[in-house]
C-alpha cells in the first residue's frame, strides 16, 4: 500500500532539537522524488528537504540549510528530518511527500507532489 505516515511532531522551546519521521511503505521499488515540506498558518506550503531516491541527492530550503538534516533508512522504509537550532519561525504543520520521478531535478516546489501524508504538528516558542 502507497502512503506516508508522518510523526514526531511537538512543542519545545527555541534552540531545541526533534527529529520527524516519515513512514513509506510502498515506495521501496523505482525512484522518486520524496521529501518535507511545512506550512505555516496564513502562508504558502513551503519545501524544506527534498531527496532523490535514485541516488540519494538532497537539496534543502534555504530557511533551513545547515540545521536541518534530511536523511532514510531504506531498511526501514523510512525518512527522517533532523531539526536542529529550532526558532519560532519554524512553527508549522511538516508534511511528508512524494511523487516518481526519473532523474535527479527534484523541485522544492510543492506543485509536483501528488502524495501527501496528513502531517505532524511542530511548534517553536520563543
Amino acid at each position: 500500500q502507497v502512503r506516508l505516515e508522518e510523526c514526531g511532531g511537538g512543542s519545545l522551546q527555541a534552540g531545541g532539537s526533534l527529529r520527524l519521521s516519515c513512514l513509506a511503505p510502498g515506495y521501496s521499488t523505482g525512484t522518486y522524488c520524496m521529501g518535507w515540506f511545512r506550512q505555516a498558518p496564513g502562508k504558502e506550503r513551503e519545501g524544506v528537504a527534498i531527496i532523490y531516491t535514485g541516488d540519494g541527492s538532497i537539496q534543502y530550503g534555504d530557511s533551513v540549510k545547515d540545521r536541518f538534516v534530511m536523511s532514510r533508512d531504506d531498511a526501514r522504509l523510512t525518512l527522517y528530518l533532523q531539526m536542529n537550532a529550532l526558532k519560532p519561525e519554524d512553527t508549522a504543520m511538516y508534511y511528508c511527500a512524494a511523487f516518481p520521478q526519473r532523474g535527479s531535478n527534484c523541485p522544492l516546489e510543492k506543485y509536483r507532489y501528488s502524495r501527501w501524508g496528513a502531517g505532524t504538528q511542530v511548534t517553536v516558542s520563543s
